[in-house]
């Protein structure tokens, strides 16, 4: 899938380098885990990417501008069935991480429109969500703009969070 200036595809082994740079970055994880990831926590969620393809069929993808070739992110839908209140319901839920030297160029909000577009395709007007920490203004602000809508404040693994909804057209 490509925008203007931006390409998505999938996942290859040969990412693992750049996925663990991204999500060792404090300033990335920051509002997402609280913490860097380790190399082996990385590992597992590439092999969590693999599995929503071959078990969902949608999944997150590799952000690359298309510029430079340069791996910029990861981004897409999934299936954590995480244990919140209230519950997801199995609503494919979306997320996007940009890495720390590309924030502030409105890659995430044209990444994450092309993914919705393929998502409205795929789920046929469904309901997707995205959890947002309330902290995280930027990153709230994108699914805004994107079309999700807070729908409940919840609690997740301690730390609250929003729960945002959108209903493709």
């Amino acid at each position: 899938m490509e925008t203007a200036r931006l390409r998505l595809r999938g996942h290859t082994m040969e990412d693992f380098a750049a996925s663990a740079a991204l999500w060792a970055d404090a300033n990335v994880t920051r509002y997402i885990m609280g913490k860097p990831l380790t190399e082996e926590e990385v590992w597992s969620r590439l092999l969590r990417y693999v599995g929503h393809w071959q078990w969902l069929g949608f999944g997150f993808w590799v952000v690359e501008e298309k510029i430079s070739g340069r791996f910029v992110g990861e981004m897409g839908f999934a299936d954590y069935r995480r244990g919140i209140s209230p519950s997801l319901n199995r609503a494919p839920e979306l997320g996007y991480v940009l890495s720390t030297e590309v924030h502030g160029r409105g890659y995430a909000t044209e990444a994450v429109n092309a993914i919705l577009a393929w998502g409205d395709e795929r789920f046929q007007k469904a309901r997707t969500v995205c959890l947002v920490n309330p902290e995280n203004v930027v990153s709230l602000r994108v699914a805004e703009k994107c079309g999700y809508k807070e729908f409940e404040r919840g609690n997740y693994k301690g730390n609250p969070t929003l729960i945002m909804e959108r209903v493709s057209k």
